[in-house]
């Protein structure tokens, strides 16, 4: 079976122009007014979950709307901004603005699937919000750097990697303990973080060879900041060695497929052979 990704990424090679930039800057500004308003008044929020029979009456706003839902509530809610924020820039610089753009509006897509197909199904008209999608994005950020460590509540640093299992553990909670149709809503979480990073799990959980050569990454990645420091630039093409310094409108990216810390340019990004170790 053809890794899927393959696809997604050729699309991102043809189209660098495609999706919209700084998206999580504008989800969260949206999360932020919407948590504002929704404390005077909590009525407002009820308006804004996904619910299909409201929408086939009329509340097509709900479509939309679900995915800006605040995904917390009280003060929790400014770590959760701020958190999500960071999760999603970091996957939109390291990704990319199209492959982004592509895996949070799968997300919201097959959320939006899967409560349509629900009601038609079962006539329970389900009210979903954006919760699971921002959980299958944490996922896909611990995928990728599983020993990065964060400061939980602003004191206990901890791995991602720990707080990966805790939400897998909080996903299989969900979907026992969960009523029919609600406890399949994180599998409709998971496949989207499976269509995007499948493919790099299986490859990272086949055995390597261990070589004296491998690469320490974050003492190449500290090398490489070190270098950038010196001359003038953040990003540069291990292919073509173009730097954002020279072409400020250039997009460069990280390739997950290399062994180490290389950065392409958008049109090498597709079109290298992968460091190996």
């Amino acid at each position: 079976m053809r890794d899927p990704m393959n696809h997604i990424e050729r699309f991102c090679y043809k189209h660098p122009n495609f999706g919209i930039p700084n998206l999580m800057k504008y989800i969260t500004v949206a999360n932020v007014g919407f948590w504002i308003i929704g404390a005077i008044n909590p009525l407002f929020l009820s308006y804004l979950s996904f619910d299909p029979y409201a929408i086939l009456h009329g509340q097509v706003w709900r479509l939309v709307s679900f995915m800006l839902y605040p995904p917390s509530s009280g003060l929790f809610a400014l770590l959760a901004f701020y958190f999500y924020y960071w999760i999603g820039n970091t996957l939109q610089q390291y990704w990319g603005t199209p492959q982004f753009n592509i895996y949070f509006f799968t997300g919201v897509i097959l959320t939006i699937v899967y409560g349509f197909v629900i009601y038609f199904i079962t006539g329970i008209s389900i009210r979903l919000t954006s919760t699971f999608i921002y959980l299958s994005m944490f996922f896909s950020f611990a995928a990728l750097f599983p020993d990065m460590e964060v400061l939980l509540f602003f004191i206990l640093p901890i791995k991602i990697k720990y707080l990966a299992i805790f939400d897998g553990v909080f996903f299989i909670f969900s979907i026992i303990t969960d009523p029919f149709p609600l406890n399949l809503l994180p599998l409709v979480a998971v496949l989207n973080f499976l269509i995007f990073c499948g493919g790099d799990l299986i490859r990272n959980a086949r055995p390597r060879k261990v070589s004296s050569n491998s690469v320490n990454f974050r003492k190449a990645s500290r090398e490489i900041r070190k270098e950038q420091k010196q001359k003038l630039y953040t990003h540069k093409c291990e292919v073509c060695g173009r730097t954002d310094a020279d072409f400020p409108n250039l997009e460069f990216r990280y390739c997950s497929r290399c062994a180490g810390y290389h950065c392409f340019c958008e049109d090498h990004i597709n079109n290298h052979i992968h460091f190996t170790e």
